[in-house]
C-alpha cells in the first residue's frame, strides 16, 4: 500500500466511531440526497438487472436500510477495516468488505449499480482512470452509477485536521466528474448542484449514470 493510501486508511480508521455517533439518521434530515438516491433506486430496479448493488467507499454502512427498504441488496466496501467493523456492528443484516477503489471484489458485470457518496473525492490524479474503469468493469451494461461529492476547483485539501488526523482529498468540478464517467463508458442522465447549507463549505454536486 502507498503511503497517501495508508495515511486515508489510517486517518478513517480513527474517524470511525465519530462518523457513527455524528452521520446517524443524517439522511433522513436530507431530502435532496434522498431523492438523488431514489431516483438511482428506481432505475436500478426497473433495468431489471437484479437488486445487486455495490456500496463503494461505505464508511459505516449508513446507506445499507435506505438502499435495502427500497428493494435493493447493497454490499457495502471501504478501505477503513474500522469502518467496515463499524458497519457490521451497527447494521448486522447486510455484507461489508475491506477493498480498495481501484481493486474492487465484484466479478466483471455483477452489479445492477454502484453507489459512490462522497468517496470517489479521494482520488488523486494518477488513481482516477484506474478507480473509474473499476466501477466500469464491475457495472452490467445499462446499470447505474450515482456518486455524491463536494464541488470545486480540483486543488489539492488536507482534510480532516478539526479531528486529528489528515489525508488528502479534491473537490473536483462537475464537469471533470462527469468527463471521467464518459471515458469509462458511462452516460450521463441526470446532473445537479446544490448550494452550501450551514455547516458546508463548498456546494454539493450529484451525478446518476448509465452503464452504456
Amino acid at each position: 500500500m502507498d503511503a497517501k493510501t495508508d495515511e486515508l486508511r489510517a486517518a478513517h480508521d480513527v474517524l470511525a466511531e465519530l462518523y457513527a455517533d455524528n452521520l446517524t439518521g443524517e439522511l433522513d434530515r436530507m431530502p435532496v440526497e434522498r431523492a438523488v438516491l431514489g431516483l438511482f433506486c428506481e432505475l436500478t430496479l426497473a433495468a431489471d438487472l437484479g437488486p445487486d448493488v455495490g456500496d463503494v467507499g461505505c464508511g459505516t454502512g449508513r446507506l445499507a436500510p435506505y438502499l435495502s427498504a427500497q428493494g435493493l441488496s447493497p454490499h457495502g466496501v471501504d478501505l477503513s477495516p474500522e469502518m467496515v467493523r463499524v458497519a457490521r456492528r451497527d447494521h448486522p443484516g447486510f455484507p461489508f468488505s475491506v477493498a480498495d477503489l481501484r481493486d474492487l471484489p465484484f466479478a466483471d458485470a455483477s452489479l445492477a449499480g454502484v453507489v459512490c457518496w462522497y468517496s470517489l473525492i479521494f482520488l488523486a490524479p494518477e488513481d482516477r482512470s484506474p478507480a473509474f474503469g473499476e466501477l466500469s468493469r464491475v457495472v452490467k451494461p445499462g446499470g447505474h452509477l450515482v456518486t455524491a461529492f463536494k464541488d470545486g476547483d480540483g486543488t489539492l485539501r488536507r482534510a480532516g485536521r478539526t479531528a486529528g488526523v489528515e489525508f488528502d482529498a479534491y473537490w473536483l468540478p462537475a464537469d471533470e466528474m462527469e468527463h471521467r464517467l464518459a471515458t469509462a463508458g458511462f452516460t450521463t442522465l441526470f446532473r445537479a448542484t446544490r448550494p452550501a447549507e450551514q455547516g458546508e463549505s463548498t456546494p454539493q454536486s450529484y451525478l446518476l449514470a448509465r452503464r452504456t
